[in-house]
């Protein structure tokens, strides 16, 4: 029961740590960018949960302002 209960406890923290990311990333451009540096594989699966769900723009729109702070 003891194993049942940290299994369980485990996979909430990680479904709650999933949803708090997605939406530090939903909202912060400056944390995106972070996230391409350090983990460019998640920033790719959060661009492609946002396309999946019909959403298209925001890679592009991201790209272009960190370019446009590069210069």
């Amino acid at each position: 029961m003891k194993i049942f209960k940290g299994v369980l406890v485990a996979e909430l923290v990680g479904i709650f740590g999933a949803y708090f990311l997605f939406q530090k990333m939903n909202v912060s451009q400056n944390f995106r960018q972070t996230m391409s540096k350090r983990f460019p594989s998640v920033l790719e699966d959060y661009y492609k949960s946002i396309e999946y769900s019909g959403l298209y723009g925001v890679r592009e729109k991201g790209q272009e302002k960190w370019l446009d702070s590069k210069n």
